[in-house]
């Protein structure tokens, strides 16, 4: 079984005004038609009912939202809905989704003036520069406050006016009828872009933004023991908002170039020395270049390959208390690949004191050279 919803009332004729009376007649035509309704005066119970219409259409006609309801066809007071609105009878589910969760009623204007956004920075530094800090200079190209209008984005003599498509509310609203009933939408003022203003003069510097384009340089403090990847905040030295809002932060990214001797690890450093064979075997000692300068290193007698050495203290500064890193030396023993004859002579003879028998590999081929002419059948 098919329903009907019940038409909208017609509030203007009730109280006897036109549709375009100012709220001064309104208020003069419930008045006169409530003296001759009210109960106490007009026993008539049909007066009773006529004086219950006369307070609707005061509470809506007085209302300007309620009001301007009744001006696009709908009845604000209706629970169902009373009558199409200007969008035909079925709407789109968005629109119903709109009504019910967020933009429907009102919400006001948008501000112009709004929070700048945040600035990112890229600043590649070395080593030394991040270990022990450094004040480095930096270009950032950010939007700025027009210093022609102050912010404000108006020309010189002028102001912003009130947004003549929606009456300064900066936003439209739409009764429409769906399934649930009745809707009331609103949506932000095309003409005005919700600000509810518009701007007649634009600022001929800034176009009306409130800001322009420049770059400008800054000196940012790098604190000892920066890593790379980290980074340092400067508090409101990103993006001026538009209409000339408090800016946003910068924030400055710290990028380590690579090292041509060390490679880091959180605040502990690492390199690798070549040392020839008979120096791990007799003992030396090296002289290690370290961040502060150079360093005495002794490398002990039998030392192994692929030993590590630890210098305490001569790494990277830690970022937060006191203290440093350590420097860790990885020790590679490099052994000779060619050997004279009396170099020859000297390794046998010294492998020879230790018991240690090297098979000696002539021209004419060894055991493998042997075991491959026996399959051959040379032997």
């Amino acid at each position: 079984m098919r329903t009907q919803n019940s038409v909208a009332k017609d509030y203007y004729a009730i109280l006897g005004v036109r549709r375009d009376a100012a709220a001064d007649d309104i208020k003069r035509a419930y008045r006169k038609l409530a003296r001759l309704y009210h109960p106490d005066v007009n026993p008539d119970p049909a007066a009773a009912e006529k004086f219950k219409d006369i307070n609707a259409a005061y509470e809506v006609l007085s209302d300007p939202k309620k009001r301007e309801i009744v001006d696009l066809g709908g009845d604000p007071l209706a629970p169902t809905g009373g009558g199409p609105g200007p969008g035909g009878p079925f709407v789109g589910f968005q629109d119903i989704m709109d009504a019910f969760f967020g933009t429907a009623g009102a919400r006001g204007p948008r501000p112009r003036t709004r929070p700048g956004a945040d600035a990112i920075l890229r600043l590649d530094l070395d080593l030394q520069e991040t270990a022990f800090g450094v004040e480095a200079p930096i270009t950032v190209d950010t939007a700025v406050a027009c210093n022609t209008c102050a912010g404000a984005g108006t020309a010189a003599g002028t102001h912003v006016a009130a947004c003549e498509a929606c009456g300064g509310r900066g936003e439209v609203q739409s009764v429409q009828r769906t399934f649930l009933g009745q809707v009331v939408s609103a949506r932000p003022c095309a003409a005005c872009g919700g600000h509810g203003t518009v701007i007649p003069h634009p600022c001929p510097t800034c176009g009306g933004d409130g800001r322009v384009r420049t770059r400008r340089t800054l000196t940012v403090k790098i604190p000892a023991g920066v890593e790379d990847g980290m980074r340092i905040r400067l508090a409101q030295q990103g993006e001026v908002g538009p209409g000339g809002g408090p800016p946003g932060d910068l924030y400055v990214e710290i990028h380590e170039r690579p090292h041509d001797v060390y490679s880091r690890k959180n605040d502990d450093l690492h390199c690798r020395v070549t040392v020839p064979m008979t120096a791990a075997a007799l003992g030396t000692r090296l002289t290690i270049k370290t961040l502060d300068g150079e360093e005495a290193l002794d490398v002990r007698a039998g030392t192994q390959p692929g030993a590590t050495l630890r210098i305490r203290g001569k790494g990277v500064p830690h970022l937060r208390g006191a203290g440093r890193g350590d420097l860790f030396v990885h020790l590679d023993v490099r052994t000779p690949t060619k050997l004279d004859a009396g170099q020859e002579h000297l390794l046998r003879e010294f492998a020879k004191s230790r018991g240690e028998e090297v098979a000696e590999l002539s021209k004419q081929g060894g055991f493998f050279s042997r075991m491959r002419d026996a399959f051959n059948g040379h032997a």
